[in-house]
């Protein structure tokens, strides 16, 4: 008996009606056909065809063009534990008996297999941060209205984690259900902000797990009577929510990371810091892709308009434990902490500039420099110039601007979504240009 008639007798004896076989848009918003149980088995031969040429930003295919069929990955299905009745399952699009080139997760398993051509494993761990608000008459208020008590931040806060409990409890039950071993969670310190912290696992299953997980936030959000927003900065006079990447590479054949010196000290190897050259050699055409939106480029400041620091890095620059800039080699665990990177980023994409980059950095035999361990929101600009260049991408417009001329982001993308990407989101940034906001209406209507 195949694969796919043993899965499907197995979960129409666990009740599922209904299997969604996801793939993602340019945005990471996944998208179906939902096929009762009863079909799994011709679905699992690419029945299901899509007309990605209708979605967001994934190339275009039109209406007289063949249609993608969708191959879902049976191995990695999930049964939602929130909703049962529904499995999910992470599907790679294939056009004409070939892999399409404009859907993420392709590419993420290009850069996968590209690693492991290489004698790799790449490992990922993510702090996804993100705010849970109810709309109300005076506007957005947070998921405990108390949090706004506590100025100027609710960060770690105990008590406001507790009120929080009829959110952040039913999440850490269905992500322990599916085996992800939450091991930490948290108020942050925004009003209504949370980060949930649990187990690193290769790549590929981290990006398709970050795809379930928004689907969970947001679904038990509206149980609340609110929504789980993803957008990085979404009130000017509060934090933004990142999302960092914490990626590490482990020897193909025996499993032990590669980033440690390897002498029981917890110092990194030789290899770690290529890997992090080759990051911060790529850096504005990563953060084109980890922070995707006109909106991400709004974390990038010190303080802002907020009362407190925003603790968001803000130069092209690797530290130890150095919160201020873009890389982070912590001395707790041995990984790079990619620390630009947002919640509104498309993990599939994100996970694979990275790693491409690292890669290429490894390939070059790149040399990171010394580490910044300083404070840098506090440095004068003589002190930073002494340091070189450490400018990141102050807008989506520079990083697209980097994006465009990058040679990885060629090669991760292919030619023809590199060039869909750049144009989707060289739209959304003209289109942001042309808003007159309400703080130059404030500003100049009756100055001038």
């Amino acid at each position: 008996m195949s694969q796919a008639l043993v899965l499907r007798d197995e979960l129409v004896e666990r009740g599922v009606k209904y299997v969604f076989g996801w793939y993602t848009d340019i945005h990471g918003v996944p998208k179906s056909k939902c096929v009762p149980v009863a079909s799994l088995p011709s679905m699992a031969q690419g029945s299901e065809l899509y007309t990605v040429g209708a979605l967001e930003g994934m190339g275009e295919l039109g209406p007289h063009e063949d249609e993608c069929a969708g191959i879902p990955d049976l191995d990695r299905l999930t049964v939602l534990p929130w909703d049962p009745r529904y499995a999910l399952v992470p599907t790679r699009l294939h056009l004409n008996g070939e892999p399409y080139e404009q859907d993420s997760r392709n590419v993420l398993v290009r850069q996968v297999d590209a690693a492991a051509a290489a004698g790799f494993i790449a490992n990922v761990g993510i702090e996804p941060e993100f705010y849970v608000v109810r709309e109300t008459a005076d506007g957005w208020e947070p998921l405990v209205p108390g949090d706004r008590i506590n100025s100027p931040t609710r960060g770690y806060d105990l008590e406001a984690t507790i009120l929080a409990e009829p959110f952040l409890g039913p999440v850490v039950e269905h992500m322990n259900a599916l085996g992800w071993g939450v091991y930490s969670f948290d108020h942050e310190g925004g009003d209504g902000q949370y980060e949930f912290n649990f187990d690193y696992t290769d790549a590929l299953t981290m990006a398709d797990r970050m795809v379930l997980f928004r689907l969970m936030a947001k679904h038990v959000a509206r149980q609340q009577g609110c929504i789980a927003t993803f957008m990085p900065k979404p009130f000017q006079d509060d934090f933004g929510s990142a999302a960092h990447i914490n990626i590490s590479l482990a020897d193909l054949e025996s499993g032990e990371n590669v980033f440690a010196a390897g002498d029981g000290t917890p110092a990194y190897s030789e290899l770690s810091r290529h890997f992090v050259a080759g990051v911060l050699a790529h850096a504005g055409a990563i953060n084109a892709v980890i922070c995707p939106t006109v909106n991400s480029y709004k974390r990038f400041t010190s303080k802002g308009f907020m009362d407190e620091i925003s603790w968001a890095p803000v130069h092209r620059a690797w530290g130890e434990n150095n919160r201020t800039l873009m890389c982070r080699m912590p001395v707790n665990r041995h990984c790079l902490e990619v620390r630009t990177a947002d919640s509104a980023v498309n993990y599939h994409l994100g996970i694979a500039m990275v790693l491409a980059a690292g890669l290429d950095g490894i390939k070059r035999q790149l040399d990171p420099g010394e580490p910044i361990n300083r404070d840098t929101y506090k440095l004068a600009p003589e002190e930073l110039a002494a340091y070189g260049n450490l400018d990141l991408p102050s807008s989506l417009d520079e990083a697209l601007d980097e994006f465009q001329t990058d040679d990885v982001a060629k090669e991760v993308f292919g030619p023809d979504f590199h060039a869909t990407y750049l144009n989707y989101k060289r739209q959304e940034a003209h289109e942001y240009r042309s808003v007159v906001t309400d703080w130059e209406t404030r500003t100049y209507l009756q100055r001038i």
